[in-house]
């Protein structure tokens, strides 16, 4: 479809505002927003309201209610609650008012704790999931099958044919523009960003880092995330869930290691056992993605730096600010 109208949901965040950035690049400029004052998306009759007003043609979800181990083990019922309300209430409603194509956002905390490394689509529902995202995780999955069962009872070659095509991406640990650097919430990258800077800022050089700094960990960056989104929704036609990283991983020391080097070099390690690993290892085969011609273009260095500049140029008005050297 030429020019098609296009919903994203969560153009705030990280993964919404790299989605619209990279279809505005694209000369996508037919590009339906709202915030979450505007519209609050675990409300059933405001969402389906929008749609039947709107009229959109695709969807991008990346709503969600998002954060690390600390907001995960914190608030589980709102990270379960909102985000089972939201994927529901939009799914539906872009259904009901004649959408067919939808991309949903998922995460790779979905595969079990003890996954076979790299984590297969296939390998969802192996087997019991990590329990420190254990309920944002269930909303993730709930997610999945919705858009699957709706592919199955209203995609093409159904007995009620719709035309229905909504597709599910599961992307490793994301960063970038936009991230989250609340050290209450903030995921590990952004978090040891964070750590390290202020560290830097006071003169310390010691810098606390969570677990004993084994487990192992895929990285990408959100442009990459939202070109591969921007690109499944067109090549992509499959009731499965696909996976979207980069296929390599690096242990929670080697990064805070690399993030040392760039933000605050004189700085000393100190881990703090008594916190949560987490999963020992999250690393996504990414064969799918790569057979259908994607690839990332990001390396991690240059990434980690970049979304340090992005942070400093957030907190400039600092009195006495230390950039990059």
């Amino acid at each position: 479809m030429k020019n098609p109208k296009i919903y994203v949901a969560g153009h705030r965040g990280m993964v919404g505002s790299a989605i619209v950035r990279t279809l505005q690049a694209a000369g996508q400029l037919n590009i339906v927003t709202r915030t979450h004052a505007e519209l609050d998306l675990t409300d059933q009759a405001a969402v389906r309201a929008f749609f039947a007003s709107e009229k959109p043609d695709q969807v991008y979800l990346a709503a969600a209610k998002v954060g690390g181990i600390h907001a995960n083990n914190t608030y589980p019922a709102e990270f379960i609650y909102q985000n089972l309300m939201m994927q529901a209430n939009v799914v539906d409603a872009a259904f009901r008012n004649g959408v067919k194509k939808l991309l949903f956002l998922g995460s790779s905390c979905i595969y079990p704790k003890l996954a076979p490394q790299p984590m297969r689509e296939d390998a969802l529902l192996t087997g019991t999931l990590e329990p420190t995202n254990e309920p944002y995780a269930i909303a993730k999955i709930a997610g999945i099958k919705l858009c699957e069962s709706y592919n199955r009872q209203y995609g093409p070659g159904s007995d009620d044919d719709h035309g229905v095509d909504y597709r599910s991406v599961m992307p490793t640990n994301l960063y970038g523009p936009n991230d989250n650097f609340d050290l209450a919430s903030s995921h590990v990258l952004p978090a040891l960003i964070r750590k390290f800077h202020d560290a830097r800022q006071a003169g310390r050089s010691d810098v606390e880092i969570w677990g004993t700094g084994s487990p192992m960990r895929e990285f990408l960056h959100v442009d990459d995330l939202a070109d591969a989104c921007v690109f499944l929704m067109e090549n992509y036609s499959d009731d499965s869930h696909i996976n979207v990283g980069t296929g390599v991983d690096l242990s929670i020391r080697e990064l805070a290691e690399k993030v040392r080097d760039v933000v605050h070099p004189e700085a000393e390690l100190v881990f703090d056992t008594s916190k949560p690993d987490g999963m020992p290892r999250k690393v996504l085969d990414v064969s799918r993605l790569r057979n259908l011609g994607w690839s990332p273009s990001y390396d991690l260095d240059p990434g980690i730096r970049s979304t340090y500049q992005w942070y400093l140029e957030q907190v400039s008005t600092t009195v006495g600010l230390r950039g990059i050297d």
